[in-house]
């Protein structure tokens, strides 16, 4: 059974804000939730975020979030 739209069907604007509700509720699902829960946010999270890359393969990567940018802090 599948739980959520196709993240493929969903706007730009819609996926950014399905992505920005799971990481808000992630810690409460890693602390709180029972395992089947926590597993279905998993796998859910890992469709969006897949999703994301698929549509934005060349995002911006931060320099400081590059190992030369870890050691130049």
């Amino acid at each position: 059974m599948t739980m959520g739209i196709d993240p493929g069907e969903l706007s730009d604007e819609d996926l950014l804000r399905e992505l920005g509700h799971l990481y808000e509720t992630r810690l409460d699902a890693l602390r709180h939730a029972a395992d089947q829960a926590f597993g279905e946010h998993t796998r859910r999270m890992n469709q969006l975020e897949a999703e994301y890359l698929r549509r934005w393969p060349g995002r911006e990567i931060d320099p400081e979030r590059l190992r030369e940018g870890a050691r130049a802090r």
